[in-house]
């Protein structure tokens, strides 16, 4: 397929600058493979499309507070460091964006605050991309502890066109976020409640949690028009024997599998066995999903709407058909959906 595609017109206003009051008051969409039907529901009905022995797959990667703002040795200029990925644990060295990054050059120093952290940088990775190493007196729990007072929640602000507030430290996390280790949050899951995830024990509806710590790269452009010559950035994934047990034995009873995310179904399909079962996995992914894809293990994808030309609606599409998707799309902005991390859900099944 080409990236244009995927391109439509989407209003401003419909880009949810904040969640809903409470977390499943989101709306909920419901569209059907096998009929073309589509519904408007509320999120929290979503546990009437399920029965017992059916299972919701999470992902529990946890963000940590990833943007940080530091200032320019001798200048004293104002520099964003977003926080990409821990590269040596002992050498407190980590990769990262900056920003202005024509100011920031290797042999640079970071001033952070009031606080005695400062960092180096010792090497260039892409334009605005630069390796830099910690220079911190203390232990490592405590270097991570004075990291995380200095960091901000990492909303996607070129999207999401607002300073971060206090709300979004709770808000922009799953209730059930457990490995710390992701820039963005899996979005689908944070629809969840206490409430919802305890209705859904009665139910006999099984969870199993896999970890994908989703990097930036989710949102990053497609800038080519033929999609098989994008790359995705790697992501580290781990999938457990326990989340394995839980959705293979839904398969083999013809049970449905929910995905709760794009993230957790890439996850999913990196841990396929040659018997199209799950089995324990671990590394680094960077498959791009795009229609067509035939998918092996989830048989229901919960996701949000998501930005035109982007590579979740993509893999949405290739879940639910092309054209099924994009009418769906066409509804949500007639019926004023909102889109991206902070705004509603649609169950495909």
């Amino acid at each position: 397929m080409k990236l244009h595609e995927f391109k439509f017109e989407l209003p401003e206003e419909l880009v949810a600058l904040h969640p809903a009051r409470n977390r499943d008051e989101s709306r909920l969409m419901v569209v059907h493979r096998a009929t073309g039907q589509i519904e408007h529901r509320a999120f929290k009905d979503i546990l009437d499309y399920f029965v017992e022995g059916d299972v919701f797959a999470f992902n529990d990667t946890k963000v940590f507070p990833a943007r940080l703002y530091g200032n320019k040795e001798k200048t004293g200029a104002k520099i964003e460091v977003f926080l990409l990925r821990e590269l040596n644990k002992e050498l407190r060295l980590w990769d990262v964006l900056v920003d202005p990054a024509r100011k920031i050059r290797v042999g640079n120093k970071l001033y952070f605050g009031e606080s005695d952290m400062v960092a180096e940088v010792i090497d260039n990775t892409t334009s605005r991309g630069r390796t830099i190493k910690f220079l911190f007196d203390g232990t490592d729990e405590e270097f991570r502890k004075a990291l995380y007072e200095l960091g901000e929640t990492p909303i996607p602000k070129e999207v999401i066109n607002r300073e971060t507030e206090p709300a979004d430290k709770e808000r922009y996390q799953t209730i059930y976020a457990e490995n710390i280790g992701a820039v963005a949050a899996p979005s689908a899951g944070l629809h969840f409640t206490r409430e919802v995830m305890k209705r859904m024990e009665i139910k006999g509806i099984e969870p199993a949690f896999v970890t994908l710590h989703v990097g930036l790269g989710t949102f990053r452009t497609v800038d080519v028009e033929d999609l098989t010559k994008h790359k995705m950035d790697s992501e580290n994934f781990v999938v457990t024997a326990p989340a394995c047990d839980v959705v293979n034995k839904a398969l083999d009873t013809k049970r449905r599998v929910c995905a709760v995310g794009t993230t957790t179904v890439r996850a999913m399909e990196a841990s396929v066995s040659a018997n199209a079962r799950m089995k324990p996995t671990q590394g680094w992914i960077d498959r791009f999903i795009f229609p067509p894809h035939d998918f092996k293990i989830a048989n229901a994808l919960l996701t949000n709407f998501h930005m035109p030309e982007s590579t979740l609606i993509m893999l949405a599409a290739a879940f639910a058909g092309y054209p099924l998707l994009m009418e769906a799309y066409k509804e949500a902005i007639k019926e004023k959906y909102r889109f991206f991390s902070y705004g509603d859900a649609m169950l495909i099944l």
